[in-house]
């Protein structure tokens, strides 16, 4: 079992599901102040979001501006759920298991 590779596998894969979830934050700002950017940032996403970091890529090259909003809310939701994020996974697991 190489734990370093496991911890290094879930780290990209937390990576993406926040990337996920910064760009549901966005798109639901986005509705509300911009739709038509809002329907162009959601088609653009659509199939793409499995692979955040190529995600971000993407975005970058189109709308510079939009993955680094997209950046800056991942980590902000980073920095928000790293301090309780290990216990709640122990937990978690201890009680399923």
């Amino acid at each position: 079992m190489n734990l370093k590779q496991i911890a290094k596998d879930t780290a990209k894969t937390l990576q993406s599901y926040l990337t996920y979830q910064a760009l549901r934050t966005v798109l639901a700002q986005l509705g509300e102040t911009n739709p038509p950017l809002e329907l162009w940032l959601h088609n653009f996403s659509s199939g793409k979001i499995q692979n955040g970091e190529s995600f971000i890529e993407q975005l970058l090259r189109e709308k510079p501006d939009l993955a680094l909003r997209i950046m800056t809310v991942r980590e902000h939701i980073a920095e928000e759920i790293a301090e309780f994020l290990p216990e709640m996974v122990r937990t978690g697991i201890q009680q399923s298991n």
